[in-house]
């Protein structure tokens, strides 16, 4: 993964403020972060967090970013995501809603490419108001996800199977290398 924590908390925040709040839980976190990803690599040859991707039972993960997440739902204390973000369970669901806990600032947003800050507004703009199940199955139709089996590595050249994509496999491989 080659993000700062900088940016990989101003993310989050901007999730949670431009996404429908009842529906950001930690699963439709991790595929707003998929689609920030390859959306990012099918448009410029690049993910944005250049995080690992597995093929799991409710889509592409995001495994560095998982396990921070996960952190701050089991041991708030010592994760490094808890002074901006929270994990709270609304009574009555199973739901592990995420809560920002300042808003997105301008300072946030210098940390971004604005190739990237684009594409971050895009994703919200295309699946901000999707419910968990929803961009599940939009997930489940993208190549990445129907090109590998439970449990690998998603490669992000995969993207590139995908209508929507401006690059080749080879390409958005060269770029990975110059860029990682």
């Amino acid at each position: 993964m080659n993000i700062s924590l900088a940016k990989l908390k101003a993310i989050i925040l901007y999730f949670s403020e431009h996404t429908n709040s009842n529906y950001l839980g930690k699963i439709k976190l991790m595929k707003l972060f998929y689609y920030l990803d390859f959306t990012h690599v099918k448009r410029y040859g690049t993910a944005v967090t250049g995080d690992t991707y597995f093929h799991l039972k409710n889509g592409p993960i995001p495994s560095n970013i998982m396990n921070m997440v996960s952190e701050l739902t089991s041991d708030p204390e010592t994760s490094k995501l808890s002074d901006d973000i929270q994990i709270s369970t609304p009574s009555g669901t199973r739901m592990l809603k995420v809560n920002g806990l300042r808003k997105f600032c301008k300072e946030d947003e210098d940390l971004f490419a604005q190739s990237e800050l684009e594409t971050l507004v895009d994703v919200c703009e295309k699946h901000g108001e999707d419910s968990t199940d929803e961009i599940i199955e939009s997930s489940h139709r993208e190549a990445p996800w129907n090109e590998t089996d439970f449990g690998q590595v998603i490669p992000y050249e995969l993207a590139a199977h995908d209508p929507d994509s401006n690059f080749s496999e080879e390409e958005i491989r060269l770029l990975e290398l110059v860029s990682g």
